[in-house]
């Protein structure tokens, strides 16, 4: 039987049962890493439940638009964002990206990308959809969204596998982004990383902001690291 329960934030529940992007370490540590401003206009593209707009509205951003192909989790995100105590500055809309035509650029664009390109592809077809960038969007096809819907001065952040880093970046560079910020995730101390943040803007970044960040310990609790990041999102931190 799925669990239909919410997952209860500090300042904020959601529902995630539905859609095929649950919430998960990888978008949570994405949505407190990446800076906001006062002003930011966002683009959150393949929203699933709606957690980064979510986040990000906490952070104190003007406004989230939040895009995704399926139904169901676009459904489940305007529950969610009608509930919270942003609903008047979060939309959602349920559209192929590659057809969205919004009557503005953005000052922030994120997002949780399909991973799992090289991989077996799992049988229901909503997550495989939501997963694999060969059915839907490539890393290329996302990269040409973002330089179309960015503002000149805007900033596209996103959470990656390690081990697609270098393709994506190609993929950026071809657009005219280039990286000017990055975060390597370590899932255990003393393990390999396995994700990375990245952030990217228009022109050439003399000088790239780099961190390491460390999820658990040796003993597999979470580093005061971890906990600092996360203080003010998780309950019981």
């Amino acid at each position: 039987m799925t669990d239909a329960r919410p997952f209860h934030f500090k300042h904020f529940s959601l529902y995630h049962h539905r859609s095929t992007m649950k919430v998960g370490t990888d978008a949570i540590l994405l949505g407190r890493w990446v800076e906001v401003r006062p002003n930011d206009v966002v683009l959150d593209i393949g929203t699933g439940c709606g957690l980064l707009p979510l986040m990000l509205s906490q952070k104190g951003v003007a406004q989230v638009d939040a895009v995704d192909i399926d139904k169901a989790s676009i459904e489940e995100a305007t529950v969610n964002f009608e509930a919270s105590q942003w609903r008047d500055q979060l939309k959602a809309f349920c559209m192929d990206i590659a057809d969205f035509r919004p009557d503005r650029k953005y000052d922030l664009i994120v997002s949780n990308p399909p991973f799992f390109n090289r991989y077996s592809k799992c049988d229901e077809e909503r997550k495989s959809r939501a997963r694999h960038n060969d059915m839907s969007l490539s890393y290329a096809s996302l990269c040409a969204v973002a330089a179309r819907l960015l503002k000149p001065d805007g900033r596209f952040a996103l959470v990656l596998p390690l081990n697609v880093t270098n393709e994506f970046m190609e993929a950026a560079s071809r657009v005219g982004l280039s990286l000017q910020k990055r975060l390597t995730i370590i899932p255990i101390e003393e393990k390999d990383p396995n994700r990375v943040n990245l952030e990217f803007g228009f022109g050439k970044c003399d000088s790239v902001s780099e961190e390491t960040f460390v999820i658990r310990d040796c003993d597999n609790g979470f580093t005061p690291q971890y906990k600092a990041f996360l203080k003010d999102f998780y309950l019981g931190l």
